[in-house]
């Protein structure tokens, strides 16, 4: 396994740039399931996920070309025909958007057999608003083995309403009413970024969608769709994160390629705490020269401030004057990464959903260990600002979401390098 080497005290000057939104691009892909001609999709990010999607679908007969560099980050999705509308647990057990797959399956073939997920170990996912929605649209459900097992010969549309907001759940039903017979009204639907990517995309496919991106969705189902050419939207999260660093290195970056409408809840809390920045229409500047004082936050659901976020927003916590409180409201076991922080020299004290964080603690480096994948980023701002040097293990968690983050971090003055693991040599017989 890879690992990050760190040594801290460089300040991030110049410009970096956003790739793609995995969190839009893999929804965008599960879509292309629906029919049976190509879909083209462009400003993939060349990450795990996207690996292991390309993978679920060519194991169900779909052809997937990626292309990167020249290509520019595109990939063409042809399912003429699902030869085995399955998605195994070998696959879905390292990502739990995996399950995106099963509405678009039922909608599009009658059935569906889809593993029960894995990926972060950052607290219940369940699907059950996933499999009560599809019940509503009139598939019939087991669970056996591990696996969801969905038929039905064709959905119908049905009045769906979430007991609690969930982006993937909004997601899946969105793709599966979009093939059902009549008319779907979705309430209490997140109304994430991703999610109106997806409607746009699916309109682009055919299909009759309205009031993606509010809490009320109208599906007007159509019997087939087509297929389509569609750019998937900067990633939120990623340039979040490079404005954190940013901040925490007393830096002067330009974060381009973003949407900074998208970031609204962190640029409120930023400013909150004295940072100053500049916008433009697709691109934020952070000069990290003020003197900056603590503020609690508190995650919700988007356009509240994100639960990916958290992690990150933590780590720059640890560096200002003041004591923070981090309320986290969307998982119940995100803070992992409080544990590694403390053994870089972080004050953080965990009291249930929430994270009390003494800010200046002088941090040193020291050898951590990632354990989801938005705990590894902000170990890796936590680094950049450390004594010495840090050693980051389970780095692999980081390239599920984020392309080639040490190169784009060592573009703008980080002292960040990858090695990999050194296996030790076998011992070899004497010889006689």
């Amino acid at each position: 396994m890879d690992k990050f080497v760190i040594r801290g005290g460089n300040p991030l000057l110049g410009t970096i740039r956003v790739s793609g939104a995995k969190n839009a691009a893999l929804p965008a892909m599960a879509a292309a399931l629906l029919t049976d001609e190509p879909v083209i999709l462009e400003n993939i990010p060349q990450v795990r996920d996207i690996e292991t999607t390309r993978k679920l679908l060519s194991a169900m007969g779909a052809e997937v070309e990626l292309g990167y560099g020249r290509a520019q980050h595109r990939t063409t999705i042809s399912c003429r025909q699902i030869a085995s509308p399955e998605a195994s647990y070998e696959l879905v057990k390292t990502m739990r958007a995996s399950t995106l797959v099963l509405g678009p399956l039922v909608a599009r073939c009658g059935r569906a057999r889809v593993s029960l997920p894995g990926g972060c170990a950052i607290g219940a996912r369940p699907i059950d608003l996933h499999i009560r929605g599809l019940e509503r649209l009139g598939a019939t459900i087991n669970q056996e083995h591990g696996y969801v097992e969905a038929v039905a010969r064709r959905l119908k549309g049905a009045e769906i309403r979430f007991d609690k907001v969930t982006v993937t759940g909004t997601e899946d039903l969105l793709m599966a009413a979009s093939l059902a017979e009549g008319e779907t009204l979705m309430s209490n639907c997140a109304r994430e970024p991703e999610v109106v990517d997806l409607a746009d995309l699916l309109n682009k496919m055919g299909a009759r969608i309205e009031g993606a991106g509010t809490p009320t969705i109208r599906i007007q189902g159509v019997e087939r769709l087509h297929g389509a050419k569609h750019r998937i939207i900067p990633d939120r999260i990623e340039a979040a994160t490079f404005l954190i660093a940013a901040v925490l290195t007393s830096g002067d970056l330009n974060v381009s390629g973003c949407e900074p409408g998208h970031l609204g809840a962190l640029l409120e809390q930023l400013s909150s705490m004295g940072v100053k920045t500049a916008r433009s229409q697709e691109s934020v500047r952070v000069i990290g020269d003020s003197p900056l004082r603590a503020a609690d936050v508190v995650t919700e659901e988007y356009p509240g401030f994100p639960t990916d976020v958290q992690a990150q927003y933590m780590a720059l916590a640890t560096q200002v004057q003041g004591t923070s409180t981090i309320t986290e409201n969307i998982f119940e076991n995100r803070f992992m990464h409080a544990q590694e922080l403390g053994r870089m020299g972080a004050n953080i004290k965990i009291e249930g959903s929430r994270a009390i964080v003494r800010g200046k603690s002088p941090l040193s480096g020291a050898a951590v260990l990632a354990s989801d994948l938005r705990a590894s980023a902000s170990l890796v701002l936590a680094a950049l600002v450390a004594d010495g040097e840090t050693i980051i293990d389970r780095v692999y968690h980081i390239d599920r979401g984020y392309e080639r983050i040490e190169e784009k971090l060592r573009a703008v003055g980080a002292q960040i390098r990858r090695i990999g693991e050194i296996l030790p040599k076998k011992a070899t017989a004497p010889a006689v």
